[in-house]
Parts: structure tokens; C-alpha cells; sequence
């Protein structure tokens, strides 16, 4: 089991703040039976979250070293949550923003309450020079929840979506959850996240078994493994 959405590289974004603190959370994932984690720190263009690709690997080697010592046997990867800006591809031709594990997939997040106007433009732009975005959480943006619509719209245009598994749970509240009950009635979720962050943050791994019979029961067990499967294929 794959997870594609997690804050795990110490001290470069709001996510783990040491090694030790990584390590902690990636053998509570071992234990609940993920065997790849794809890190995606946060990089805002121009922000304090803008960590280069190099300053990342070094650090996801030194999590790699400290996992060996620990004997967790569990695979790490990188990539970025990206927030939607229209600079994503130079971004990547500078070395400033990594793939999904080095592929072709890139995790991109919005604004949680102010749509952006030219979305569809900066999509387009993306998978136009040859990468696939998929959007992170949508049930979590305020203008999702208010007009469905813009989901469908989205779908329509062939975009996938990453959402949380705690949002099953109602841990981002009632809104959250039921957007993203829609959409998987609708069949729109194409990959899961733990999006986690820190050790006092951890209600997803808590909860893990009450969530996977969530998904079982609201998206069936079928439609539920392929979700998996994808995040699956991005490691391999």
C-alpha cells in the first residue's frame, strides 16, 4: 500500500520538525501496512516553503540511512504538494520542484477559500508540456463544498483528484466529508493521501482501521482497491 500525500522531510515545511520525528510517523505507517510513502513538502513560490530539489534528497537520504538503522522496512519517495501558481513547469526544468517518485505526476494544491480564475489555463499549460496534475484534497476547498459544479467541471475535463483519508472520518469537518462521499459515488477519487504532518497529528493512523471500513462500505471494496492500485503504480 502506497501513501502519495505526506509531510515527512523535517524542517521545510509545517510538517515533521526532526529526523526522529519522521521516523516516529513512518514506522506508525509500517504498522498499519503502508509499504511506499511518496513525501510531499509544501512549496510556495516565493515563500519560506520553497526548499530546493537538492535540499530535499539530501535530507530524504538521511531518512532513508536513520530507517535503515531502525530496521523499518518501509520505501520513501519524493515529490512536492505545489501550490497552483503559473511558473510549475519552469519550476521543474529549474530543479525547484519535484514529480510525484519520478514520475510524470504532479500533486497540486489551490487556494482553500478563493478559486482561481484561470485554473483551467494553468492546467492546460501543465499537461500540455507533458505532465499529469492531480489536484490534492478537493473536498477541502470552501469553493468546491459550495458548488459541486466545479467539480463535475473539472472531472469533465479529465483531472483527478487526491483526497484524504481522514476526511472520511469528518476530521476537516462535515462539509469535507460529505463532498467527499459525492465524490466517490461519482467515482471521482482517483488516489488517497495521509496527508499527515506531525506525531500529535496522527488521527489518520489512530483511525485506520475504522477508515478503511468507511471506504469499503461507501465506495465498495472493488472500487476501493483500485484507488490503491493506482497509488500503487506511482512507485512502481
Amino acid at each position: 500500500m502506497t501513501d502519495i500525500h505526506s509531510h515527512l522531510i523535517y524542517g521545510v515545511d509545517d510538517g515533521s520538525r526532526s529526523i526522529e520525528e519522521s521516523i516516529e510517523i513512518l514506522q506508525k505507517l509500517k504498522q498499519i501496512g503502508f509499504d511506499n510513502v511518496i513525501i510531499t513538502p509544501h512549496f510556495i513560490e516565493n515563500s519560506e516553503y520553497s526548499s530546493t530539489n537538492s535540499e530535499k534528497e539530501e535530507k530524504l537520504l538521511d531518512i532513508k540511512g536513520s530507517l535503515k538503522s531502525n530496521n523499518v522496512d518501509i520505501n520513501i519517495h519524493i515529490g512536492n504538494e505545489i501550490f497552483i501558481n503559473e511558473n510549475i513547469v519552469e519550476l521543474i526544468d529549474k530543479g525547484s520542484i519535484e514529480t510525484l517518485a519520478d514520475t510524470n505526476y504532479l500533486l497540486i494544491e489551490l487556494p482553500f477559500h478563493n478559486k482561481i480564475l484561470n485554473l483551467d489555463d494553468i492546467l492546460y499549460e501543465i499537461k500540455h508540456k507533458g505532465y499529469i496534475p492531480i489536484i490534492a484534497h478537493p473536498e477541502r476547498y470552501s469553493y468546491f463544498q459550495e458548488n459541486y459544479d466545479l467539480v463535475d467541471e473539472l472531472r469533465e475535463e479529465g483531472i483527478l483528484f487526491q483526497s484524504n483519508y481522514a476526511s472520511i472520518i469528518g476530521y476537516y469537518g462535515k462539509e469535507a466529508e460529505k463532498l467527499l462521499k459525492y465524490m466517490l459515488k461519482h467515482k471521482y477519487v482517483d488516489y488517497l493521501g495521509t496527508d499527515i504532518h506531525r506525531i500529535d497529528k496522527i488521527c489518520v493512523i489512530d483511525n485506520f482501521k475504522n477508515i478503511e471500513k468507511l471506504f469499503n462500505k461507501i465506495a465498495g471494496k472493488d472500487y476501493y482497491q483500485e484507488i490503491k492500485d493506482n497509488c500503487d503504480f506511482l512507485v512502481k
